[in-house]
């Protein structure tokens, strides 16, 4: 039960959160009672402060507070964009090699004010797989690196629908075809992962750098896309 620890010290932590793991209670959670939040403070063993957070069906890197100053420290570098978040994905289609979305998004549910959301991505690799889609006898994905400079809800997934490459796995937004194309082969999750985290220590000044693996899942993703250990 507990989850994998990429760093710890006294003031705070980064933790590998799996797939499927919702990270708080909210109106959301339809019925769960198992959360991230809950397993660390069992795990740890005093209270935490979440500083960010990851949809459910997002895996990797959660980092978290040991006391309200770290929290409102690591908040404060959160909203002055100081904190390089690395998440890998898989879509449909090949955008460009570089490319940033800046399309407004609201807060979901219950928040309709939209407010500037901005998301650069790289393309690191591409495959074309013999599945039929839209009268073509094979579709093609792509393999990206996301980097999201502002923390709308879902800005990842919403941002690549905004530009029809739907993130595969994405029930909510994404698109089935595709969705079930993964799925016979073998690949049931949604496929964002937090890879890498790192910022600037609030209390020692140390330069944190961690990156979480990728869970057996993600990495049949991975292997359709040949050599990319290093994503």
């Amino acid at each position: 039960m507990n989850l994998e620890v990429l760093f710890v010290d006294d003031a705070l932590a980064v933790v590998d959160k799996p797939a499927g793991l919702m990270v708080h209670d909210s109106a959301l959670a339809r019925g769960e009672t198992d959360f991230a939040a809950d397993r660390l403070r069992e795990q740890f063993g005093k209270q935490i402060f979440l500083v960010q957070r990851l949809d459910r069906a997002t895996s990797g890197c959660l980092l978290l507070a040991f006391d309200r100053q770290v929290a409102s420290a690591l908040g404060k570098t959160l909203m002055a964009r100081d904190v390089e978040k690395d998440y890998l994905t898989v879509c449909r289609g090949w955008p460009e090699e570089a490319f940033t979305i800046d399309h407004p998004l609201d807060g979901g549910p219950g928040k309709p004010v939209k407010k500037p959301a901005t998301t650069a991505f790289q393309r690191l690799a591409t495959c074309e797989l013999e599945i039929p889609s839209a009268g073509f006898p094979t579709s093609r994905y792509a393999l990206l690196r996301a980097q999201p400079l502002t923390g709308r809800f879902r800005q990842i997934r919403r941002h690549l629908k905004h530009v029809s490459h739907h993130l595969i796995g994405d029930t909510s937004h994404g698109d089935g075809r595709h969705n079930r194309a993964f799925r016979m082969l073998g690949i049931h999750r949604m496929l964002l992962h937090a890879r890498r985290l790192a910022f600037t220590h609030p209390v020692s000044g140390a330069r944190i750098d961690v990156r979480a693996p990728w869970d057996a899942e993600f990495a049949k993703a991975m292997a359709l896309f040949g050599d990319v250990a290093d994503a």
